[in-house]
C-alpha cells in the first residue's frame, strides 16, 4: 500500500507565456504510520522527442518531515532555456513531467502534454504558409504555452517505502507520445480536479 497518494494536482499560470514560471497546487495525502524522510517533486520538460539527451531538470524541492494528515504545497519552476531545445522541437506539442520520489525512488508521474504557440497575430499572417504552418519559429517573445490541464497521465508505481517491496520497471517518459499525441492512461484522474488514488 502506497503511504503517499496524490490526491489533486492544480495547473496555474495556464496559459502563459514561453518564458513564465511554471506553477502546480499539489494535495496529497500521507497514511499512517507515516514516512521517515521527505519527499523529493521535480519538473522535467522534454526539449525533444528524439532524444531524451535534450530534457532539462526546471527544479527540484524537497518536502518535509511530512505529517501523517492531508499536506497542500505550491511547486514554482521556471521556464525550460529555449537556447537548449532543438529549434524544430521548440514549437507545437512537448511534454511536461511531474514526478516525486522517496528514498531516491520515483512512486508518482504525472506527465502533461504542452503546446507552445505564437501569440503575435501579425507575425503568424506574415509567416505562415498555404497549410496554416509558420514557415520559420518566432522570436522567444512571442511565444506562449498552454498545458493540457485537462487531460493528466498519471503513473504510479510500488516502491520500498520503509519496507522491503519491489519496484515496478518503468520507462523514460511513461508511454506519453509527442508525435502521436496518443495518452496511454492508467490509475490517471482529472486534471485540475480530484484524481483517484490506488
Amino acid at each position: 500500500m502506497a503511504l503517499v497518494n496524490v490526491t489533486n494536482v492544480e495547473v496555474q499560470n495556464n496559459p502563459a507565456k514561453f518564458t513564465d514560471s511554471f506553477s502546480f497546487q499539489i494535495t496529497f495525502d500521507c497514511i499512517a504510520p507515516g514516512i521517515k524522510e521527505e519527499l523529493e517533486w521535480k519538473l522535467v520538460y522534454v526539449g525533444s522527442a528524439d532524444s531524451a539527451d535534450f530534457d532539462q531538470t526546471l527544479d527540484t524541492v524537497l518536502v518535509g518531515p511530512v505529517a501523517v494528515g492531508r499536506s497542500t504545497f505550491v511547486f514554482q519552476a521556471p521556464a525550460p532555456d529555449s537556447k537548449k531545445i532543438p529549434k524544430k522541437d521548440l514549437m507545437d506539442v512537448t511534454i511536461i513531467l511531474l514526478t516525486c520520489h522517496y528514498k531516491e525512488k520515483e512512486f508518482i508521474r504525472v506527465g502533461y502534454y504542452v503546446n507552445n504557440f505564437c501569440d503575435n497575430e501579425e507575425y503568424r499572417k506574415q509567416n505562415t504558409d498555404e497549410e496554416g504552418k509558420l514557415t520559420k519559429t518566432p522570436p522567444i517573445d512571442m511565444i506562449s504555452r498552454n498545458i493540457a490541464a485537462d487531460k493528466p497521465r498519471v503513473t504510479r508505481f510500488d516502491i520500498p517505502w520503509d519496507s522491503v517491496q519491489q519496484k515496478i520497471p518503468m520507462d523514460d517518459h511513461s508511454g506519453m507520445d509527442v508525435n502521436s499525441g496518443n495518452i496511454e492512461e492508467e490509475n490517471s484522474g482529472n486534471w485540475g480536479g480530484e484524481m483517484e488514488t490506488d
